[in-house]
């Protein structure tokens, strides 16, 4: 089907303009219109993703499915996806029909909220289908309009803070990355992915403003995409914009940040930073993979202080990216492997866990542990869904959770013994903040009057953690699923990292004579 990246990324849009012009009215049909209009386009974007998933071949490492046509001002418009990215435009088709099922219950200015979902979705596949960088930037800047609107419109009290926080993090860290962008264009004379990945930027060592810069333009350019990248996954110390967020956002609002937004930064790490900056990337490498092994254990010491669901799991989220960014550049097969495998799978059990507080939210109007307990006595199947994802997120063997957090650990491993050490405590530590935010809310003696008449969950609501549930156990007894569309990819962009760093020796003896190692 030629187009299909195109029909895939901008069908969800063209649902928002129809709800938009030809939806009239705020009445209870009114509004069922919106909810079964937003679904059935997100339905029937995933339906064509699977037949993109079939025709996709993973032997084949170069990008597939290329549409290329001009475009303003000179500009290309380029799609294509490979190995890396095609499981990026999965997870997001996959998960979008879930987001907009746990919506039903929303009643306030249900069209602009359904509009503002499914201009999002067209924005986050164009993120993981763009091979123009400006095309990338215009995609990537564009999520961060509907999500401000999501949090700062249908969010909690502090809605507005929350809103403007996550707007100025990202878009602050962002315009250093246009910058990097537009130097690259002028040295490269193309804004071309595919062309700029076998473009060598220069290495040459220069003094600016009196420091001396190690790597040359490689590493400023990979410093303007690291502000960038950090921000969006979000890397401590530049998390803190998250659990704000998390908590002000409405359930489905965190699904997608949690399962798709963040996830940006580590695709931006993979595209951009490791194979066009291969000095740069391994220069820097020892710097990440320290930070990253904070985040993991300083972001579970502060979740296991938490009072609130949303804010615990929400710096949850923030340790379990520390694998992904250490992994990523551990810049072998099993780290880059892990920390793929790890987003993937933590967008459907961090969604699953947000949909699990958005349950008893829905019902209590609290996110506060304190104010639950014994909820097994009273919604036993809430009970089981809910063991299953906190084992999962804890990564228990036979759960997505497990596979991507070891082969992540062996990558870093491979590279750095203390750190992977170092790292490993956060598997302990998640342990212990998640068993215990799940026996203070499940278990023990239901004594509180207010839960006495809580109900267990509706069908809709089961019927809505059933794929879920089917994945995180698929990817865990059958990685396979993933591992062999992303593994030759990664496998040609290591060859080609370790190949490019061959061929800078000058460079690679400039900085061992500059840092003395």
């Amino acid at each position: 089907m030629d187009n299909i990246l195109s029909i895939i990324t901008f069908l969800p849009l063209v649902a928002a303009a129809i709800l938009a012009l030809f939806l009239r009215g705020d009445d209870a049909a009114a509004q069922n219109n919106a909810k079964w209009l937003a679904l059935i386009a997100t339905s029937v974007t995933f339906l064509i993703s699977l037949f993109l998933i079939a025709q996709f071949d993973p032997a084949d490492t170069g990008f597939q499915f290329v549409e290329e046509r001009d475009w303003l001002l000179g500009l290309k418009y380029k799609m294509g996806v490979d190995g890396i990215s095609i499981l990026f435009v999965m997870l997001t088709t996959f998960l979008m029909p879930i987001t907009i099922l746990s919506c039903w219950g929303v009643t306030d200015r249900v069209k602009e909220y359904m509009i503002a979902f499914l201009a999002l979705e067209t924005l986050m596949l164009g993120v993981f289908c763009a091979l123009d960088m400006i095309l990338f930037y215009l995609f990537f800047e564009g999520g961060l309009i509907p999500m401000f609107l999501i949090i700062g419109i249908w969010g909690g009290a502090n809605r507005i803070y929350a809103a403007f926080k996550f707007f100025l993090y990202t878009f602050i860290g962002s315009v250093l990355m246009l910058v990097a962008m537009i130097a690259m264009y002028m040295d490269a004379g193309t804004t071309d992915i595919p062309t700029l990945l076998t473009h060598n930027f220069g290495t040459e060592s220069f003094h600016l403003l009196g420091i001396h810069v190690v790597g040359g333009m490689q590493t400023l350019l990979w410093v303007a995409f690291f502000a960038s990248f950090a921000v969006k996954m979000p890397m401590w110390p530049v998390h803190t914009w998250l659990p704000d967020a998390h908590v002000q956002a409405p359930t489905a609002g965190s699904v997608v940040l949690a399962a798709i937004l963040l996830k940006m930064g580590g695709y931006g790490f993979l595209r951009f930073s490791l194979p066009m900056f291969p000095v740069a990337s391994d220069l820097l490498a020892p710097l990440v993979l320290w930070m990253s092994a904070i985040a993991i254990v300083y972001t579970s010491l502060v979740a296991l202080a938490q009072e609130d669901m949303k804010k615990l799991i929400a710096y949850s989220s923030v340790a379990h990216m520390g694998y992904v960014t250490a992994g990523i550049f551990a810049a072998n097969q099993q780290g880059i492997d892990g920390a793929i495998f790890q987003m993937i799978s933590h967008g459907f059990i961090s969604g699953a866990l947000f949909l699990c507080v958005g349950v008893i939210y829905d019902r209590m109007h609290t996110r506060e542990i304190d104010a639950y307990g014994g909820l097994v006595n009273r919604m036993p199947a809430y009970a089981l869904i809910f063991m299953l994802f906190t084992m999962a997120n804890v990564g228990l063997p036979g759960t997505s959770g497990f596979v991507g957090e070891f082969l992540t650990l062996m990558g870093i491993f491979q590279v750095n013994t203390w750190v992977a050490a170092f790292a490993t405590t956060g598997v302990i530590l998640s342990a212990a903040y998640a068993l215990w935010l799940y026996r203070r809310v499940v278990m023990g003696e239901l004594i509180k009057e207010s839960l006495k008449s809580i109900t267990d969950m509706t069908p809709r609501e089961r019927f809505i953690f059933a794929p879920l549930v089917v994945m995180t156990i698929l990817l865990g007894v059958y990685p396979s699923l993933v591992t062999d569309v992303i593994g030759p990819s990664v496998a040609a962009l290591i060859a080609e990292h370790q190949t490019a760093l061959a061929e800078y020796p000058g460079a690679l003896t400039q900085i061992v004579e500059s840092t003395g190692h």
